[in-house]
């Protein structure tokens, strides 16, 4: 299994019939002061499972990295792989809502992505200040 897409976007949603639906795909937000939060974003990963992984449940770690690299929190998941059609990839889309995430301070962010223990991907989000107008 792995990841073929990693990204952070104002809203996103899987629809009925399967499609990934996303708006305002970013890497970056302002403030004007710290510490502050963000309202509202979504983490969307989508993966990739080999039809011989159909079955299994690995595991997903989802970890929040502050400027320094330590981890802020983190969230643990269980991914079922369903079975697709015979001889062919299986894909998973996994969309996480993040409400009032916050920010001590300016710096580089980041969204690691564990599966199964190992490091799948990453998604970074730098947190600026905004600057002041005259």
């Amino acid at each position: 299994m792995h990841v073929k897409l990693a990204l952070l976007a104002d809203s996103a949603n899987v629809s009925q019939e399967g499609k990934l639906n996303l708006l305002g795909i970013f890497d970056t937000i302002y403030a004007r002061e710290f510490p502050t939060a963000h309202p509202h974003m979504y983490l969307v990963l989508r993966f990739e499972a080999g039809a011989d992984e159909a079955g299994t449940k690995p595991a997903l770690e989802v970890q929040f990295l502050g400027p320094d690299g330590e981890p802020l929190f983190r969230i643990p998941a269980t991914l079922n792989v369903q079975r697709g059609v015979t001889g062919r990839a299986v894909g998973i889309d996994h969309v996480l809502a993040l409400a009032n995430l916050g920010f001590e301070r300016a710096g580089r962010y980041a969204f690691r992505v564990l599966l199964d223990g190992r490091l799948a991907a990453e998604v970074p989000l730098a947190v600026e200040t905004l600057p002041a107008t005259h």
